[in-house]
């Protein structure tokens, strides 16, 4: 081939691979940043509807069991102990620490549809909600997160030694069964008829015992945290109570920290 037909032959230079790596690295790093931050934002996103969403399951679990609180049947035969209040709050009092707890009992039957007639026998159950310290373990410091476990207990009233038990062999009572974790607190307020807060809640001995069939409302505040770091620098969230200044806590970490609210209303309570 002569020198002429080489001069003939088109084709790039140095120079023009060099610019189009360049061009090229900068519209990846573009797409990459963009990606980045619409990925960040998804997870953000997701990270606060499992918050939300498992803080709502719960809740509504507890919404349930507190519109049952007090129910029996009408001819129901279980002699009424102190051991059988509807609806019993323990506060905690210590301040930034978690949790309330409350006691639910309601009634049940079952009925022997092979006797003639038919043989109604009359149940009672508690239903527990508390609050203990997670043992999930954090795997940058090793050691225990700073947040709590919240367990479900349902027991059946034994008649014939006035206690509560799980009875053996039996799925439908168990005690203390983990139903969420990463809980920040959990509080509940009783409101009588007149929409006041009743302090201390009543027992079947305090000052207040008188008002045990006066609570119309339960007010519940139940806090959780995200799993994983959600900010990127640190910031300081103020948890705050419902009823009592004292338990209002503030935390300063990435983590993003929901609460979920509402009002139960105790249906079988007061009843004529």
């Amino acid at each position: 081939m002569s020198i002429k037909n080489f001069k003939n032959i088109k084709g790039i230079t140095l120079v023009e691979i060099l610019i189009g790596i360049v061009v090229s690295s900068i519209m990846m790093g573009a797409m990459y940043t963009t990606y980045s931050a619409v990925n960040n934002t998804y997870s953000q996103v997701t990270d606060r509807a499992k918050i939300s969403q498992s803080g709502r399951d719960v809740v509504g679990m507890m919404l349930r069991d507190i519109r049952m609180a007090g129910f029996k049947y009408f001819n129901d035969n279980i002699k009424t102990t102190n051991e059988h209040i509807p609806i019993l709050i323990t506060k905690n009092s210590v301040g930034g620490k978690c949790c309330d707890q409350i006691d639910i009992v309601y009634g049940d039957v079952n009925i022997d549809t092979t006797t003639d007639p038919d043989t109604y026998n009359y149940l009672r159950y508690k239903i527990t909600y508390s609050g203990k310290a997670s043992t999930i373990v954090d795997k940058v410091t090793g050691n225990a997160i700073d947040a709590y476990a919240i367990y479900r207990s349902k027991k059946l009233w034994n008649v014939g030694s006035s206690t509560w038990e799980v009875p053996s062999g039996n799925d439908r009572f168990y005690n203390d069964v983990n139903i969420v974790d990463y809980v920040v607190d959990l509080e509940f307020v009783p409101i009588d008829e007149k929409g006041l807060k009743i302090h201390p809640p009543p027992t079947a001995t305090n000052a207040n015992k008188d008002k045990i069939y006066d609570i119309k409302v339960i007010d519940i505040i139940m806090t959780s945290r995200s799993t994983k770091p959600y900010f990127r620098s640190k910031i300081t969230q103020t948890i705050y109570s419902l009823a009592d200044t004292t338990r209002n806590v503030s935390k300063t970490d990435k983590y993003l920290r929901d609460s979920v609210i509402v009002s139960a209303h105790t249906r079988n309570l007061g009843l004529e």
